[in-house]
């Protein structure tokens, strides 16, 4: 009924440039669209520069984090140090040279991506400032919060070890 209506209401030339009709392909048409799209997406990749393939990558790592850390699930393989070895992964350059530029020593950098060691403040902001703001500090110390907050809410021995220390609780259920 609504396709009539359509059609009453507009003409051949304003439905097919507002609308895309779903087409049936053959298999060899589907294989040979799928090729067709392949060679497009080549020569689009090759003709890419340096830096459209840095700010490709800096946005889809953005993209991740954001969806990760505006997620509500948990999940240990996306720590800060993933993203950070990503993040270095990414510029495509050796860690000792990165750790020069945002002037931390190699060994914490290492602790970092390692999860040896939960990043200090200052690095945080020093990644904002190194990725020219495309990835805010806030992301990077969210990820943190994000792992502790899951530690809070899930680690049983920390209630029976800190029960100790707690002399009256109220007497109330909400």
């Amino acid at each position: 009924m609504r396709q009539k209506k359509l059609r009453n209401e507009k003409s051949p030339d304003e439905l097919a440039s507002s609308f895309v009709f779903p087409v049936k392909l053959s298999e060899k048409q589907k294989k040979e669209a799928a090729l067709q799209l392949a060679m497009a997406r080549g020569k689009r990749r090759a003709a890419a520069t340096d830096k459209d393939k840095l700010i490709s990558g800096l946005l889809s790592l953005r993209f991740q984090l954001e969806d990760y850390i505006n997620g509500n699930t948990f999940n240990p393989d996306l720590s800060f140090g993933y993203f950070l070895g990503e993040y270095v992964g990414l510029l495509e350059k050796k860690r000792k040279v990165f750790a020069e530029e945002i002037s931390i020593d190699e060994t914490l950098l290492s602790q970092l991506i390692n999860l040896k060691r939960d990043p200090p403040d200052y690095v945080t902001v020093r990644l904002e400032l190194h990725s020219n703001r495309a990835i805010p500090a806030d992301y990077w110390y969210r990820l943190v919060e994000k792992k502790k907050e899951h530690f809070i809410k899930t680690d049983k021995s920390i209630r029976k070890k800190e029960k100790q220390f707690v002399q009256h609780k109220l007497n109330v259920h909400i």
